[in-house]
């Protein structure tokens, strides 16, 4: 597999009210976007940097796999999904386990 760009990074965040600022005062990146995806049990806020876009996660629920992620503080490729499904901006998505990727969770989609 070739990869011809960068869609997005997500970067998981505890509070994306509390990481805007950073994000906005420091970095001066415009949140476009935020929009909950209640089947994977997390909160997003994409922002633009040039071509490449930014989406903060934040987790809805203990059970969410951006909680679970911030809880362990993992670093380290494994899937976390085998085939894709239905995430954000109705794009199809598959993740890369973080412990795989030194602590990245790298996200994969497709329009």
């Amino acid at each position: 597999m070739k990869i011809s760009h960068i869609e997005h990074l997500g970067i998981a965040v505890q509070s994306i009210e509390e990481a805007l600022p950073y994000f906005k005062e420091v970095l001066g990146l415009e949140c476009y976007n935020i929009e909950t995806v209640e089947d994977q049990k997390v909160k997003t806020a994409f922002l633009k940097c040039g071509e490449v876009k930014l989406e903060l996660l934040e987790p809805t629920s203990p059970e969410s796999t951006i909680q679970k992620w911030l809880d362990k503080g993992n670093k380290g490729v494994r899937l976390i999904d085998t085939a894709p499904r239905k995430g954000a901006e109705n794009l199809n998505i598959a993740f890369l386990h973080p412990k795989s990727t030194c602590g990245i969770l790298t996200e994969l989609c497709e329009h």
